[in-house]
C-alpha cells in the first residue's frame, strides 16, 4: 500500500513538473494591483442596467451603429441587428467564423475582425469579402522578414478618415480557431505573456497589410481618434493602453496613456465629447499577478485540471477615459449581474454595453450613468 501511494505521488509530481503544455510562460513583473481605489473607487451604478433579450445568441462582443440600428457580433457567429425603436433583434449575417470587433466604413460596409477568418467586409446587402488574412512586407520596428504572416486572431477594428483600416491581431502563437475558440486562446496567451500580439493596418488602395506595433501581450481593443491623428490599442495581458501616433512630429511612435488597470481590459470605443469607453472583463487575479515572475510555476498551474485554475470573476465594469488616459467615469456593478463587459457604445440618450459571455445585451440611460 505504501509503495503504491509513493508511486502515485511520484507520478503526480512528474506530471506537474514535466508534462508538455502548450504555453512557455515568460517572466515579467506585474504592477502592484491597487484594486478598486482612487478613480476606480467601487460603486453600484451599473446595477441600474436594463436588459435587452437576445434569443438564440449570446455574448454580444462588440457593437456598431448605422442609421439608428445597433449591430452586434455574437458567440454563435451571427451579426445581429437591433432596432431600438421597436425593440426587434434579428440575425442579419453569419460570417462562418467568429466575429469580434465591428466598425462601419464610409460606404456603410461593416468591417469585421473575425478571429477565425481575418478582416472581413460585409456590404449592406450582406455580401462577405475577406479583405486580408495575411501580413505583407517587413516588421516596421525590427526591419526583418515577417515571422508570422498569417493573421490567426483578428480581434478589434476601426477606420481612419483616409479609409485605412486599423485592427489588432491578438496572438500570433495562440490562434483562436486552433486553440479551442477565442476565450481559451486568450487564456493561453495571457498565461504565457510572450508578446505575441500586434497592431496592423490594411490599406484598401494597394490591399497591403502592415505591422505598426508588435510585442503586445494580447492586443485587443482598437479605437481611432476623431481626427485620425492617433489610434489607441488595448494590451489586455499587461493591463494598459497604448497610443500610436499617425500624424504630426510623433507619427510612427507610441506611448502608454494608462497603466495598471484594476481589471483585464477588452474593447475600446470612441464615444462623444472626447471620451473613449473601455470594457473591463474581469478583475485581476492575485494568483496570476503573484506568479508573474515565476514562469515555471505558471506552467505547473496550467497542468492542473481546468476547474482548479484561476477563473474570471463576474464583475460589471466600464470606464471612460480621455485621449490622455485620464479616467472620466467608472461605472461598476460588484454583483456582476451583467458581467464580462467588453465595451460601451453611446446611442442617443443611452449607453449600450457589450459582454463576452452574458446572455443578452445591456444598456443604461445616460442620466443614470452620470452623463446628463
Amino acid at each position: 500500500m505504501r509503495k503504491t501511494f509513493l508511486s502515485l505521488v511520484l507520478i503526480t509530481l512528474a506530471y506537474l513538473l514535466f508534462w508538455p503544455v502548450a504555453v512557455d510562460p515568460v517572466n515579467w513583473d506585474a504592477p502592484v494591483d491597487k484594486g478598486y481605489s482612487g478613480v476606480f473607487q467601487q460603486n453600484e451604478i451599473l446595477q441600474k442596467i436594463e436588459i435587452i433579450e437576445m434569443k438564440g445568441t449570446h455574448g454580444p462582443e462588440d457593437l456598431a451603429l448605422l442609421n439608428g440600428e445597433i449591430y452586434a457580433s455574437t458567440r454563435e457567429g451571427w451579426i445581429v441587428r437591433h432596432n431600438p425603436i421597436n425593440g426587434e433583434i434579428k440575425n442579419w449575417v453569419h460570417t462562418g467564423g467568429s466575429p469580434l470587433g465591428l466598425a462601419f466604413d464610409h460606404s456603410n460596409n461593416l468591417l469585421v475582425a473575425d478571429a477565425y477568418l481575418g478582416l472581413l467586409q460585409i456590404t449592406p446587402q450582406g455580401t462577405i469579402t475577406t479583405l486580408t488574412n495575411r501580413v505583407d512586407g517587413t516588421l516596421k520596428s525590427k526591419e526583418k522578414e515577417v515571422d508570422f504572416p498569417e493573421i490567426k486572431y483578428a480581434d478589434d477594428v476601426d477606420i481612419a478618415a483616409d479609409g485605412k483600416i486599423y485592427f489588432s491581431d491578438a496572438s500570433t502563437k495562440f490562434g483562436a480557431e486552433t486553440n479551442g475558440g477565442t476565450y481559451k486562446a486568450s487564456l493561453l496567451d495571457t498565461i504565457e505573456h510572450g508578446g505575441h500580439g500586434r497592431l496592423l493596418v490594411y490599406n484598401p488602395d494597394d490591399q497591403t497589410t502592415k505591422i505598426l506595433m508588435d510585442g503586445l501581450n494580447f492586443a485587443n481593443g482598437v479605437a481611432m481618434a476623431e481626427d485620425s491623428s492617433f489610434v489607441l490599442v488595448i494590451e489586455t495581458g499587461s493591463y494598459r493602453v497604448h497610443k500610436y501616433w499617425l500624424e504630426g512630429d510623433r507619427a510612427g511612435q507610441s506611448e502608454l496613456i494608462i497603466e495598471n488597470l484594476p481589471s483585464f481590459a477588452d474593447n475600446i470605443v470612441r464615444g462623444e465629447d472626447g471620451r473613449f469607453w473601455i470594457g473591463l472583463v474581469a478583475p485581476r487575479n492575485a494568483i496570476v499577478d503573484g506568479l508573474s515572475n515565476f514562469g515555471f510555476m505558471r506552467s505547473v498551474v496550467h497542468r492542473f485540471p481546468a476547474f482548479t485554475r484561476p477563473k474570471a470573476e463576474h464583475y460589471g465594469h466600464v470606464i471612460a477615459i480621455d485621449a490622455e488616459g485620464q479616467v472620466l467615469l467608472s461605472l461598476q456593478d460588484p454583483l456582476g449581474s451583467y458581467h464580462t463587459n467588453t465595451g460601451a457604445l453611446e446611442v442617443g440618450n443611452w449607453l449600450y454595453i457589450s459582454s463576452l459571455h452574458a446572455d443578452n445585451l445591456g444598456r443604461i440611460s445616460k442620466t443614470n450613468a452620470g452623463l446628463q
